[in-house]
């Protein structure tokens, strides 16, 4: 086994003023010029990053192929989402495979309830009304067999790690993380395609290359157009009710948020070129944004309307079953 991360306590519940429940993680912050501008806890050992990797799985179709593809940027948002499976998303992700001559059944994503009845509480609907279109990855994957097409390359084994698809992603992978390819720590994620664990500061340095004015050396001008689709198009990156929706809207179109699963958190800000990664240890997805909040509000990057957009997120005082005041949840952290 691979060495544990050694991540600090970052949130407390205190009851009766005394801790009880911590929740430990590490967080990194880096400039578009790769500088580490801030830290806390481990940001040096490998970490899954899930779905946080989606824009850097995406840019060689969207740098070699989008003129071939007449992709919008709606696509390009779609292409980098981990969505609601609501009919705006299942329609995109339709439409792409079409025009790479594909169609739902080529797609090895799978399927699950579509995040938009779970997030939002609502009750289950019946096993076929959905499918793989609904999947919240059925825009990456329609994006690599659109990949695969434009290769040449076969469409049944795009997932497999030794697929020309994955050969190209794993490249961009170490291109905006500067991690060497041979270094990359490999992984199955959840819908079967090669996933990568990685510092934490490498995360944040790829998400930080996304607001350079400047063209990418390898990738043109694909990064930019990467963030301004994230920006602009929150509602397909994620859905209604989602934590990037609301971290995209808050920060006024200056900010791209992208969740990973598990407990990753990446957001960008064009205007400061600067990236944020945050890894909460247990996956805890309330208090990974209790913490993303309190990151955010250090830095200086909070704004009165950015805070009344996050406000439902801010936990309020711990409550017994008699509605008694009991306890809180509070930071115990202070960014350096």
């Amino acid at each position: 086994m691979h060495a544990l991360p050694q991540h600090v306590p970052l949130i407390a519940t205190l009851r009766g003023g005394h801790p009880e429940n911590i929740y430990y993680g590490s967080i990194a912050v880096v400039n578009a010029n790769g500088r580490l501008v801030s830290r806390m806890g481990d940001t040096s050992t490998p970490m899954f990053t899930r779905s946080a990797l989606k824009p850097f799985q995406a840019m060689p179709l969207i740098a070699g192929f989008s003129d071939p593809y007449n992709l919008s940027d709606a696509d390009v948002a779609l292409l980098c989402a981990s969505h609601n499976g609501e009919a705006a998303h299942s329609s995109r992700a339709g439409a792409l495979l079409k025009r790479a001559g594909c169609q739902e059944a080529d797609l090895q994503c799978g399927t699950h309830v579509p995040f938009y009845y779970t997030t939002n509480q609502l009750p289950t609907p019946d096993k076929g009304s959905y499918g793989r279109l609904q999947h919240n990855c059925s825009g990456k994957h329609a994006g690599m067999l659109m990949l695969a097409r434009a290769l040449g390359e076969p469409i049944e084994t795009y997932t497999q790690t030794t697929h020309r698809v994955q050969a190209v992603v794993r490249d961009s992978v170490s291109h905006f993380t500067e991690v060497p390819a041979a270094k990359l720590v490999v992984g199955i994620d959840g819908c079967s395609v090669p996933n990568y664990a990685i510092p934490l500061a490498a995360l944040a340095l790829a998400y930080a290359k996304l607001t350079r004015q400047a063209a990418d050396p390898v990738y043109g001008d694909a990064p930019a157009r990467v963030f301004q689709a994230m920006a602009q198009h929150g509602a397909l990156v994620s859905g209604m009710g989602r934590n990037d929706l609301a971290l995209n809207r808050a920060g006024g179109g200056d900010w791209i948020a992208k969740f990973g699963a598990d407990g990753v958190q990446a957001i960008a800000s064009r205007s400061r070129q600067q990236a944020i990664a945050v890894k909460i240890a247990d996956g805890n997805l309330p208090m990974l944004m209790w913490i993303v909040i309190n990151v955010l509000e250090q830095l200086g990057w909070m704004t009165d309307s950015a805070r009344h957009a996050l406000k439902s997120y801010v936990p309020g005082p711990l409550l017994n079953v008699a509605g008694l005041e009991v306890g809180e949840t509070r930071p115990v952290f202070q960014m350096p």
